[in-house]
This record gives C-alpha cells, structure tokens and sequence, in this order.
C-alpha cells in the first residue's frame, strides 16, 4: 500500500491510496471517521446561586439556555490535543480520578450582557491548551445573568460519541483513467461541453485530458461522444481520498494515527488467525 500527497494543509488532506483493495480503503476511511483519539469536553459542573463581581455588583447564575444545552455546546469544542501527553483516563495510573496525564481544566467565568463564545475557556494550563476557534457561539446572556462553569475534558473516540470525531467530509472514490481513442475521434467538442467538471480541453487542435483526477465517473463524457471514442473506468486498486478535522488534530497527525491503528489491527487479526491454524 503506497500514499501520495496531493495537498496537505493544516485541517486538510487529500491523497492517492494505491496497491491496495477497496475493503482496505474503506477501512482506512472507517478508523478517520471513528477511531482517532482526541481531547473533549465531558464533564461540566455549574456554579448554582447568586454570583458577585469586583465592584459587589450581584448576578444570578441563570442563562436563556438549559444548563445541558451549554454543556452539550461546550462538548462539541474542539479542544487541541497532543496524543504524545495525554492518555485515555481508563488507562491512567490515575485510576480514572483524572490527572494532568489524562485531563484538561478549563474555567469560564462571564457576566452579562453579553455574548460567550468558545475563546472564554480559559485553560488551567499553558496557553497551548487554549481553544483555537475562539469565536463558536455557547450562549447569549441578559443583564443580571452570569455563567460560572468548571469543565474538564479527557481522550475518547467517535465510536463512544460524536464530540470525540477529528474528521469530517471522509471520502474516497476510484482514481479515474480517462482516455480517448484517437483513431475513432473526430475531434469535436462533445465530450469538452459535456464534461462538468473541465477534465477536457483543447491542445494542438485535438481533444486532450488535462485534469484526470478531476473525473467524477459521471460517465457524461462517453455518452456524449458519439464516436464512442472516449473511455472511463476507475481503478480499484487506487484511490483518491479526502478529509478534513475540526483543528484539534492536524491532518497529517490524523493520517499517520489512523495508519498505525490498522497497522495494529491488522497485526491482532494475523496473531488471531495463526493461533487458530496451530490448534
């Protein structure tokens, strides 16, 4: 199995999978979609009863939303993580009680009027904790209202709850082999009109293939071809895959992880298959 880096951003990524089956390739887009480890929120505690400020101006601990509205907004935060500091807390020689192994503080302390966006969590930590989409919108609070929360995050996977998926926009499709038989082509512009995504042009006088990975299979491009000069089909043992994460993962993190959990599947299923075979 060989990757091909076609673009690499900080939140995006967008490759050539190759040597390989579909089952491989779906496997590999299953763990982007469930498997990554991040860092979420999960825990909430709320200050209940009346709250004061510096000048002894008095607010009440109430908001427009219920309390497990915010919560549920305040999960869905991308929260940054580093998978090399922080462990799942069921594996922590914490015991589960959480620790700075397994465990991210965050405090939110805000009064009203006003609006409270994900950038108020403030990190018990160094600032490399702090939220990078500062402006996610968590509540709106009238005059009188204030907001005091404690809120501590752990690792988890999307297959436990949505909050804990890095990725979005996970797809792949068959790399596209588009050719045309010149000895059948007239040299029209059939196929160049027909084609919705511009995978054809004009060079020399003569119909070419510019833009291959381009191709949606759509097939429009050999109906329109009268001549039946025109010629698609996709490669099912090469793939172009797509994916995006909502910023607490880089991309290329969350590829090379995704790479080393099948790795190790794959190992425990051939260690699985071997102890069977010498019963």
């Amino acid at each position: 199995m060989e990757i091909k880096v076609l673009e690499l951003m900080e939140t995006e990524a967008r490759f050539i999978l190759s040597g390989t089956r579909p089952e491989v390739a779906n496997a590999l887009r299953r763990c982007l979609i469930s498997e990554i480890p991040k860092m979420a929120i999960d825990t909430v505690e709320f200050h209940l009863g009346p709250i004061r400020d510096e000048e002894g101006n008095e607010y009440e601990s109430v908001s427009p939303l219920f309390d497990e509205i915010i919560a549920h907004r305040l999960g869905m935060v991308p929260i940054p993580t580093d998978l090399n500091l922080f462990t799942f807390r069921e594996k922590c020689t914490c015991g589960g009680e959480g620790c700075p192994n397994c465990t991210i503080m965050y405090s939110l302390n805000k009064k009203g009027p006003c609006e409270v966006y994900s950038g108020d969590l403030e990190p018990l930590g160094g600032n490399e904790l702090r939220v990078k989409d500062e402006l996610i919108p968590i509540v709106k609070l009238g005059p009188g209202q204030a907001l005091l929360i404690y809120a501590s995050a752990q690792l988890g996977t999307a297959k436990q709850h949505a909050k804990w998926q890095v990725t979005s926009g996970v797809g792949y499709k068959y790399y596209p082999e588009v050719s045309i038989d010149y000895s059948k082509c007239e040299g029209e512009d059939a196929c160049i009109k027909a084609c919705p995504r511009g995978c054809f042009g004009k060079k020399d006088g003569k119909t070419v293939v510019v833009d291959q990975e381009a191709c949606t299979l759509c097939m429009a491009c050999v109906e329109a071809c009268a001549n039946k000069a025109v010629t698609v089909r996709g490669n099912q043992e090469k793939f172009i895959f797509e994916f995006e994460t909502d910023g607490s993962l880089s991309a290329e993190k969350t590829l090379l992880t995704a790479l080393e959990i099948m790795e190790k599947k794959f190992e425990e299923f051939r260690e699985l298959v071997s102890s069977f075979e010498s019963q």
